[in-house]
């Protein structure tokens, strides 16, 4: 048997002065780059990778997805988000799925277009950069280097092939002909093989002459909802004209001097500030060494604590109340910590008491010290599979989330927004005494339910072991999921953590599968860093001021790089 070279790579930290990107493709990184030097800024920038990332990853990401945006400014200090998540279609009720014969123990597939949300994506870039640019270039130069890559053609990475053809059947199944745009002669593109998608080039160039109106008015809102109805959805045109981005106030929690912001509900971004203020109990995470057993045991107990009070808690606070601050009070969290024993995992968990896929993550820092944490998805690969007349792009699957039992936080409804995984999240200096709080990093590891905690992993690899980004990238990571089918939680590790690890963990209840190798690996997420200095290293006192120059790194689980000047 061969030797598996999948991720199989050296990778050194990029480090730069100016500007900084990071993503998970090199031409969209590339794109990004280009953006800042023609003057742009973070936010202009991250726009560009979105909307390249969506013609070179589509099995991942674009149009016909939702989007997240956090912007750090860096002349004040202030940290705003934008929560670019679409929502259920008005008519799309519990009653109307019942009446449909559809039900929380028979719902529907996850890939029926009943579970098409309303895109977010392209409304969340054009108030990115209305809300964050710079103003120095329109949206239409923002997105003429994605237009370029549509209409010129561009070869398919390796990690994308994989993935092109692992999800191509969706796109079979939901009709050759609506998904021929997304392939070349019925099959998904080959490694190397240059694609070409002019359907959406028109589109992106339509968007940037005409912003929001382009995509949720006129032929593409007819298209998008002509292939729901007749596919059995019921998305009307007045559900895309009605949509819009919300501007929002992000959480954040403290950690040793440092605060991590994420954004709050209807995203996931709660499940890591509670995972991290649950793990603040325990001191010895540092002593017991990386990847140890007991790290590991530790962390996996905190993240079956924090997802199972985010499965409780978490879902649209337009419809439900959600008890934030009561979940943030470290007093909450130190509670939780007390049901972690070091000798066994815990039998069940149960939440806590209150009173009260695959994606693409991508990140910029520019020269005036500005950042962009920003996320984009289908949610499962080509979401759907379901692709509009002349568009280009697929539709994604978000209401797979959604809950059909009619007393459960995240229950469907009519204009109602799901449960949403993708997150980006951004790190600031929690030492008192700054006129404003300094910039330490953007960070985000895209892949589902493991986001919240491929965060934690990445941050605590710098912060308590010193790595720098890409080691932090690098290092072999946990993902813990619940099985439903089996109605238990599995701990996955990655290749490259012991074996002796593995098996002590078994001792101690665990269920274990290890190791997970090739691109099996992906289900560990895909991330991207980018720090201002070198905080993380430990040679770094609390005296230093970080510098300012720039360092990132790019996951090897993805084709992608950081590039800076």
């Amino acid at each position: 048997m061969g030797t598996d070279l999948t991720f199989c790579s050296r990778r050194l930290p990029v480090v730069c002065l100016h500007g900084c990107v990071a993503s998970s493709q090199p031409l969209a990184s590339t794109v990004g780059l280009d953006v800042l030097k023609r003057g742009g800024n973070a936010a202009d920038a991250a726009v560009a990778i979105a909307a390249a990332l969506a013609v070179t990853e589509p099995c991942s990401t674009g149009l016909g997805g939702d989007a997240f945006c956090l912007f750090y400014n860096g002349n004040t200090g202030e940290i705003r988000g934008i929560n670019g998540s679409g929502r259920a279609p008005q008519a799309q009720t519990l009653d109307f799925m019942e009446g449909r014969g559809y039900s929380a123990q028979a719902p529907p597939s996850a890939f029926d277009a009943l579970n098409i949300t309303v895109p977010g994506a392209p409304a969340c870039w054009c108030d990115t950069i209305e809300l964050f640019g710079s103003q120095k270039l329109t949206l239409q130069d923002v997105l003429s280097g994605a237009v370029e890559l549509a209409e010129v053609g561009f070869p398919v990475a390796e990690v994308t092939a994989h993935h092109w053809a692992n999800w191509v059947a969706v796109l079979r199944d939901a009709g050759k002909e609506l998904g021929e745009d997304l392939l070349i002669g019925g099959q998904a593109p080959k490694c190397g093989q240059v694609f070409k998608n002019t359907a959406m080039a028109q589109i992106l160039k339509e968007l940037g002459e005409t912003g929001k109106p382009a995509f949720y008015q006129g032929r593409v809102a007819q298209a998008i909802v002509d292939v729901i109805n007749q596919n059995g959805g019921v998305m009307a045109l007045d559900d895309l004209i009605s949509h819009n981005s919300e501007v929002i106030t992000p959480i954040s929690t403290e950690y040793k001097g440092v605060r991590l912001w994420e954004l709050p509900p209807n995203c996931q971004g709660l499940v890591a500030l509670l995972l991290l203020n649950i793990l603040e109990n325990f001191p010895q995470l540092k002593a017991v060494g990386h990847n140890s057993s007991d790290y590991i045991h530790i962390f996996v107990e905190a993240v079956r604590l924090a997802q199972t009070d985010a499965l409780r808690y978490l879902g649209d606070p337009a419809h439900v109340n959600i008890p934030l601050e009561m979940l943030l009070d470290k007093s909450y969290s130190h509670q939780r910590a007390k049901d972690i024993s070091m000798n066994r995992a815990m039998e069940r968990v149960e939440p806590g008491p209150v009173t009260g896929s695959d994606t693409v993550y991508f990140c910029v820092i520019d020269s005036q010290g500005n950042a962009c944490s920003f996320v984009n998805s289908t949610y499962m690969g080509f979401g759907t599979g379901l692709v509009p007349k002349d568009c280009g792009f697929s539709l994604q699957n978000r209401g797979a989330s959604f809950s059909l039992c009619r007393d459960h936080v995240n229950c469907i409804a009519g204009g109602k927004r799901a449960y949403h995984t993708i997150i980006p999240a951004l790190l600031t200096d929690s030492k008192t005494g700054l006129q404003k709080p300094r910039l330490l990093a953007v960070l985000g590891v895209m892949g589902a339910f493991m986001q919240p905690q491929g965060h934690i992993q990445v941050l605590l690899n710098m912060m308590e072991f010193g790595m720098n980004p890409q080691q932090a990238l690098d290092a072999p990571r946990v993902f813990v999921q619940y099985d439903h089918k089996g109605d238990q939680w599995l701990v996955n590790l990655e290749e490259g953590i012991n074996q002796e690890v593995a098996e002590e963990l078994k001792r101690r209840g665990h269920k274990v599968n290890w190791p997970v190798t090739g691109h099996d690996r992906s289900q560990f997420g895909r991330g991207q860093i980018i720090t201002v200095g070198d905080w993380w290293s430990p040679s770094f006192t609390q005296a230093d001021s970080p510098s300012r120059v720039l360092w990132a790194g790019s996951d090897p689980r993805a084709d992608g790089c950081a590039q800076g000047y």
